[in-house]
């Protein structure tokens, strides 16, 4: 059998609504690779909130981070830093948004440091992950850099106008996704920046042609990366559109969806 690059989105799709990896995929996983498959994590989480994940699996292989803004290896620095940055006025502007639709909470991400509009203890548990911010408050008067990803925290009754917004104004400049429950953020990065180019660079790196990519995924942040590979995975717990464009729609990410496929197609 060819070799194959299996990537796999952690929330909703890797994780239990527990943010847990079952025994069961997590057994799944580890035979992909012992029979020589290369498996990655495509994520729109930084490094910081998913490398646990990687070391519990036992991962050596390159990941996507921030939806394919950051490609890299957490262990080798040698392989590359593969960094797609928006330009800083982009992220001024966009905040410039935020405060008219009046959005509850913004962090603004440079790698693996971040700067948060206003401390909120739930925020900087699940997203800090042990890192406190480099700056909270004034974010246009705190960032220098050009920064790696944009999240924002909408009020719920604005999201719908927000997006559409950044769809008619910013669309040539930035791409936006939106993440599931608990959270409902608005995840923003640079143009043509997305999962699906984080995994070319890693297909390259590993000789991988298309059709031998196997990918998982639930959101919307997964649909390039679900289009590019030769066999696209929708969770049973997905969103319909991901589902409409999937070659296959498995279990939900509480019933070893993972492992249902990697079980009967290795």
């Amino acid at each position: 059998m060819s070799k194959k690059l299996i990537a796999l989105d952690l929330d909703g799709t890797l994780l239990t609504r527990e943010k847990k990896i079952s025994p069961r995929t997590q057994r799944a996983v580890q035979r992909a690779i012992e029979d020589g498959h290369h498996v990655v994590i495509a994520t729109g989480r930084p490094f910081r909130s998913s490398v646990q994940y990687y070391r519990e699996l036992g991962l050596t292989t390159p990941m996507v981070n921030f939806n394919g803004a950051l490609v890299h290896h957490a262990d080798d620095a040698e392989w590359g830093h593969h960094h797609f940055p928006m330009e800083r006025e982009t992220a001024l502007k966009i905040l410039e948004v935020c405060e008219q639709f009046r959005a509850e909470n913004v962090i603004v991400e440079v790698k693996d440091d971040y700067y948060l509009k206003q401390h909120d203890d739930n925020l900087v548990r699940f997203m800090g992950e042990g890192h406190t911010p480099l700056g909270v408050g004034h974010i246009p008067s705190l960032l220098n850099d050009h920064p790696t990803s944009v999240l924002i925290y909408p009020q719920r009754e604005n999201m719908r106008e927000l997006r559409e917004h950044l769809s008619e104004f910013h669309a040539g400049v930035i791409e936006h996704r939106l993440w599931g429950a608990p959270w409902h953020v608005i995840e923003i990065v640079k143009a043509g920046v997305n999962k699906a180019t984080g995994l070319q660079v890693i297909a390259n790196h590993f000789g991988i042609a298309q059709e031998h990519v196997i990918a998982f995924g639930d959101e919307d942040n997964d649909l390039e990366m679900i289009e590019y590979a030769g066999h696209g995975v929708a969770m049973g717990n997905a969103n319909p559109m991901l589902k409409a464009i999937a070659n296959q729609i498995t279990d939900t990410n509480d019933n070893d969806g993972i492992a249902f496929v990697l079980e009967k197609l290795l």
